[in-house]
């Protein structure tokens, strides 16, 4: 059984027992929260939702968070005073664990 959930502006495949990196959640670990679903297969039965499947929800347990690999932007201007203007960012994120799928 799989489900493809919602969180926010993304979509994610998710089976009981995975563990899924989402955009930070501001919730401490621990902390169970419920997702919406927008498609659940069970084997051959499919139901997919219009935009959620009705009465179906995602439990997942938030674990921790972490922070991303770092990404570094550069900027260059020919003939100013920037030219090694150099800055670095780490997202960060939300490790879940999928407890169970109803529906």
């Amino acid at each position: 059984m799989y489900a493809v959930i919602a969180d926010r502006n993304r979509q994610y495949r998710a089976a009981p027992g995975d563990k899924l990196e989402l955009d930070r959640i501001e919730a401490a670990p621990g902390t169970e929260l419920e997702l919406p679903v927008l498609l659940v297969a069970d084997g051959a039965a499919v139901k997919v939702g219009s935009p959620y499947v009705a009465g179906a929800t995602a439990k997942v347990k938030v674990l921790r968070d972490q922070l991303g690999d770092k990404v570094i932007i550069g900027k260059y201007k020919h003939r100013k005073h920037m030219t090694n203007r150099r800055r670095g960012f780490r997202a960060i994120s939300t490790i879940v664990e999928v407890v169970s799928i109803s529906g």
